[in-house]
């Protein structure tokens, strides 16, 4: 049963889960960003304040590629995690691998590229969202991300609000503009975001390693 405010209105609780590698690249596309500069904390409370839910927590997770294989995305993602961590969002990394690809093209001839393997990220996102639903510790999961791979998550939730007689919503959250029409996690709702609003949520800080004078 619900909580109540001093209004009477339900006392809705949401609970933000990011996936950082996935809402980077979505918002590559829909709005030609080329690095992560979203505040994760800024946008899951105004996604909150625009539902009428109170934020409980904030949890980010993403790949961290090794030093050695990518230098630069090693320094801004190391920054970034340590200031979110610091801004009391939950933070878990994983290391991100990459390794040669090839592709054969139309021509019939084959091309090696350095693709990123973030293994794990999806499942620890669905395991923590399966895990605080048990916990009851909230009424809304946003997930900000389109990993269809989180579809069975929105199932398993299902399940586990019928066993525990309440209420409980899954939402996934996604970058949208003109040029870039695309699906939500299915069975979710789908909350999408555009361009004023990303452009409102923005870090202040850039965690790029600085070029040498």
């Amino acid at each position: 049963m619900f909580r109540y405010m001093a209004d009477q209105l339900p006392l809705i609780r949401a609970v933000a889960f990011f996936d950082g590698q996935n809402l980077f690249h979505s918002a590559k596309q829909a709005f030609g960003y080329s690095w992560p500069n979203f505040d994760p904390t800024l946008l899951a409370e105004r996604v909150c304040q625009d539902h009428g839910w109170q934020l409980q927590q904030t949890r980010f997770y993403t790949g961290v590629p090794d030093a050695a294989d990518k230098p630069f995305w090693n320094h801004f993602w190391v920054a970034k995690a340590a200031q979110m961590a610091r801004q009391g969002v939950h933070v878990f990394t994983r290391s991100l691998r990459y390794r040669n690809k090839k592709v054969r093209l139309p021509d019939g001839t084959e091309h090696s590229f350095l693709d990123g393997d973030e293994k794990g990220i999806d499942v620890r996102i669905a395991l923590d969202v399966i895990r605080l639903a048990l916990k009851r510790e909230f009424d809304v999961a946003i997930l900000f991300c389109r990993d269809q791979d989180l579809t069975e998550v929105a199932d398993e939730i299902r399940l586990i609000a019928q066993e525990q007689k309440r209420w409980i919503k899954v939402a996934s959250a996604f970058p949208v503009s003109p040029t870039y029409r695309v699906r939500g996690i299915d069975k979710t709702d789908w909350i999408k975001l555009d361009r004023q609003l990303y452009d409102q949520c923005l870090d202040s800080r850039d965690y790029r390693p600085k070029k040498p004078a």
